[in-house]
């Protein structure tokens, strides 16, 4: 070996072993200068478990306009997303033998108001021979109990005949509540049966519905924060748990949120949220303290000897009070260094 190639591989050599250094897992140091700036010790801390699930804009309650006789639906009035007032007629439904029971009550009535007549022609009549002498009491007293019947018969069949125009009356079909019609697939010259939904109207405020599984569900509480996720529902940021549905369908809990904002029209919009299911432990950094490169979240840490380092961590997702979870790349019991462009608020100072 020449005195030129034993050189080479002692030069080579070194190269290799600064590389190897370089590689190592130590986080880089950046300083070694006393570090100045707002200092945190990493702590571990309880926050929300949150669970990403699904839930549809709904009506807390909502109203059938249902058919209170059978019959023929003749019309319609509405169609879906109209918006309708309480007592408005929506629909009608018509029964052909009710007009016809309607006319029979009628004519009892007639015949009912001539016997009457009759009765009460008989009555004076019967009177003024009692009052001669000619007819007995008992004469009078009879003729007297035929009027009162007569009359009797006739305010008889007049009910009768009110509650068959009753009965066809109530072919109008009214909405129950004011809102707006979310269904209305039942067209006009369809036969329905009595108590057949028509029509399906909105009622109380709108609401977010989603359903969780029971071991799940049994975490959540009313008042609990919900944030909604992306862009589903514009300008709408977030809601509370405004109740909690005691019976559980099929193995899955129901609940309703309360969000301010939601709009009528976008019923039966399905929408992700975050929502809490129980506690567990984190270590949580506000979000001065992160800064990012390229893409990669970095913290600048201060061992014992106060030596500055940047090591790259993995965040999760935010904490209320703009902090931010870690994931890996610190532990309980390092001291963070917020960088010098971030501001500690006035309490931490």
């Amino acid at each position: 070996m020449t005195k030129s190639t034993a050189l080479f591989a002692v030069f080579a050599a070194a190269l290799l072993a600064g590389g190897l250094s370089a590689c190592g897992g130590e986080p880089e140091v950046v300083a070694t200068a006393p570090a100045t700036g707002e200092r945190m010790v990493v702590t571990e801390v309880v926050i929300d478990a949150v669970k990403p699930a699904s839930a549809v804009v709904a009506s807390r309650d909502v109203g059938e306009a249902r058919a209170r006789i059978p019959g023929t639906l003749t019309q319609l009035n509405v169609r879906e997303g109209d918006m309708v007032r309480q007592g408005q007629v929506i629909g009608v439904v018509t029964d052909n033998r009710v007009g016809l029971e309607t006319a029979a009550y009628g004519a009892q009535v007639a015949a009912a108001e001539a016997e009457a007549a009759r009765a009460r022609a008989d009555l004076s009549r019967i009177r003024t021979l009692f009052d001669k002498g000619i007819y007995a009491q008992a004469r009078l007293d009879q003729a007297l109990a035929a009027s009162r019947a007569a009359d009797a018969q006739v305010r008889a069949a007049r009910a009768q005949r009110s509650a068959s125009a009753e009965t066809g009356a109530q072919g109008r079909i009214l909405a129950p509540t004011s809102g707006r019609v979310l269904t209305a697939d039942v067209p006009a010259g369809s036969v329905v049966s009595a108590g057949q939904s028509v029509a399906t109207i909105t009622a109380g405020p709108l609401v977010l519905r989603l359903e969780l599984p029971e071991a799940q569900g049994r975490n959540l509480r009313v008042g609990q924060t919900v944030v909604l996720s992306g862009e589903d529902l514009p300008g709408v940021t977030g809601g509370a748990i405004a109740q909690v549905y005691p019976a559980s369908t099929a193995g899955r809990t129901t609940a309703d949120v309360a969000v301010d904002g939601l709009a009528s029209d976008r019923v039966g919009q399905r929408v992700v949220v975050q929502v809490p299911v129980g506690q567990r432990r984190a270590l949580v950094l506000p979000r001065r303290f992160v800064v990012t490169r390229f893409g990669i979240d970095f913290v600048r840490t201060v061992d014992r000897a106060g030596r500055v380092s940047e090591a790259p961590v993995q965040l999760g997702g935010p904490v209320a009070g703009d902090r931010v979870e870690v994931l890996s790349g610190l532990k309980a019991g390092d001291v963070v260094l917020a960088p010098a462009s971030a501001r500690a608020p006035e309490g931490a100072r």
